[in-house]
């Protein structure tokens, strides 16, 4: 009898493959309450200027693709079985996490490793997608066992896969302008009652932030932590935000701003067109020269370093069961 493939579930969160679809995108991020006109035409032309689709699926994919064969890789050169599958599943877009349950049911698997590729834990973000999840588990007859990992936001791997993408763009300034940048380092912004509720969030993404000055050898006088696409719901949102941060900087006399989003393993609408177009014309008006670092996407040290801790991961859950 052959052993069963060992699944594992890679969960992003999901765009639009289309314009045309963009009002049925939002209408499920809202649980089906409707979209203003106004709203919707305004999400429309966001996608229009990055390319009329989302490329969160096609890069989701290729981590995934290069992640199973790392984790197999990494097992054979252990001497151990190396049937690692891997399945994508969206939060809120095809493939739908449900879907990517079925087929991981389908295929055989009993057992597995299921996370988010979203380093940092919250309700709106780590949870909802574990929500998700033992929903889709709950409409199968025999749901494979499935261990989820909250979160990976202090490991090693990521910020040394950071760091790299950080050096690369450093290049990008004139060499004059090298000695004086100002590193910008951001992240989603949530609304701002989570952490009053004591949600992880605020405090793994200053701390992913810290180990990426630390790593780069910064004092504190050289980097700045911001926030970024706060959404359009009432209510205070975590701060401060990009669009506060920089025309500060520009006062303080910075005028080369490296900026980092530590918070997006992925090129998703709020890199290309939060921090590519809305932060570039912000940072025009003021006269700063800004430049992104690269997202990671499936960059080979960080696909790497994240297979090694699935790797240790399911190592440890297996060691549990002997």
């Amino acid at each position: 009898m052959t052993s069963s493939p060992t699944a594992v579930l890679l969960m992003a969160y999901g765009g639009p493959d289309s314009l045309e679809d963009i009002e049925a995108y939002l209408l499920d991020i809202r649980g089906g309450r409707p979209t203003s006109p106004q709203l919707v035409a305004e999400i429309r032309e966001r996608y229009a200027l990055i390319g009329g689709r989302s490329p969160l699926l096609e890069i989701t994919r290729a981590q995934a693709g290069a992640l199973q064969d790392a984790l197999n890789t990494l097992a054979t050169s252990l001497g151990q079985a190396a049937d690692f599958r891997f399945y994508v599943g969206m939060r809120h877009w095809k493939p739908y996490i449900r879907e990517a349950l079925a087929q991981m049911q389908a295929d055989g698997c009993r057992s597995g490793l299921a996370f988010c590729m979203a380093p940092h834990a919250s309700k709106l973000s780590s949870e909802a997608y574990l929500q998700k999840m033992r929903a889709g588990l709950a409409t199968l007859q025999a749901p494979p066992d499935l261990q989820f990992v909250e979160s990976w936001f202090d490991q090693a791997f990521l910020v040394n896969a950071l760091a790299r993408k950080v050096h690369q763009a450093e290049q990008q300034f004139p060499s004059e302008a090298r000695a004086n940048l100002h590193y910008l380092f951001t992240a989603h912004s949530l609304p701002a009652s989570l952490r009053e509720q004591g949600d992880p969030y605020d405090a793994q993404v200053h701390f992913t932030a810290a180990m990426l000055a630390q790593q780069l050898g910064l004092d504190q006088s050289q980097w700045t932590f911001g926030f970024q696409s706060a959404g359009a719901a009432p209510g205070a949102w975590l701060g401060p935000s990009v669009e506060e941060l920089l025309p500060q900087l520009a006062a303080q006399g910075h005028l080369n701003v490296l900026v980092t989003p530590v918070g997006f393993m992925a090129d998703h609408v709020e890199v290309l067109y939060d921090l590519d177009i809305e932060a570039q014309a912000i940072a025009r008006e003021l006269n700063l020269r800004l430049v992104r670092s690269q997202s990671l996407n499936a960059s080979p040290d960080f696909i790497d370093g994240l297979a090694k801790f699935l790797f240790e991961k399911m190592a440890s859950k297996t060691h549990e069961h002997e």
